[in-house]
């Protein structure tokens, strides 16, 4: 379930429909080895993939489908929206991407992609505390006025309506939170939690 503003890739040569955190796994890592295998076993079909080797440091979502993840993959092209990471390095990434029925973790541009060491204090607090706690809440993006919510549990997303930034203010400084009564709203994490948040977060 979403936790932070949902950026979405727009260049031309992508297609993007995997919002951020709606993905089947998000995983902090290390890239250990990158290697180019065919993107299937049909000999025919000539496209390639990147598979990156992961030593993994830590698993948000996806452990219910798989426990440990040694490799995620990507489209070798660029222009099919392949993800260039790199490898044999101290970097630590946070990866989301989709669980292919296979068992296979696929990424590409639309998915939600950043060095561990970019992702401010909130965000990092948010996956590693308070991660669960939010899942009822949904990140509803505004690309044009006039846009509103359709439900009470929806947070109205609008860095890229307000900043043209892939993730803006809104993205790094606010959290998408459950009340108690069901409904959604914006947190700004800097604040002290309210009564009806602490509530929920230490019952």
């Amino acid at each position: 379930a979403p936790r932070h503003p949902d950026p979405r890739w727009t260049a031309p040569t992508c297609c993007c429909k995997f919002p951020l955190f709606s993905s089947y796994a998000a995983i902090r890592a290390k890239i250990s080895s990158e290697k180019v295998v065919p993107a299937s076993a049909n000999p025919a079909d000539t496209q390639k993939m990147i598979r990156y080797e992961i030593k993994q440091i830590k698993m948000f979502k996806g452990f219910e489908k798989v426990n440990n993840i040694q490799y995620i993959y990507t489209p070798f092209d660029s222009s099919l929206c392949g993800v260039k990471l790199e490898a044999n390095s101290q970097k630590q990434y946070l990866l989301t991407g989709q669980i292919l029925s296979d068992g296979k973790v696929f990424i590409h541009l639309c998915n939600y992609i950043e060095p561990w060491e970019n992702l401010s204090f909130l965000q990092r607090e948010s996956l590693n505390h308070h991660y669960h706690l939010n899942c009822g809440c949904q990140i509803t993006t505004c690309y044009t006025v006039p846009c509103t919510i359709s439900a009470p549990n929806e947070c109205l997303w609008t860095d890229w309506l307000l900043e043209r930034k892939l993730y803006g203010y809104q993205a790094r400084h606010y959290v998408c939170v459950k009340h108690v009564d069901g409904t959604c709203s914006w947190y700004q994490g800097r604040l002290p939690l309210r009564k009806e948040f602490v509530d929920i977060i230490e019952p």
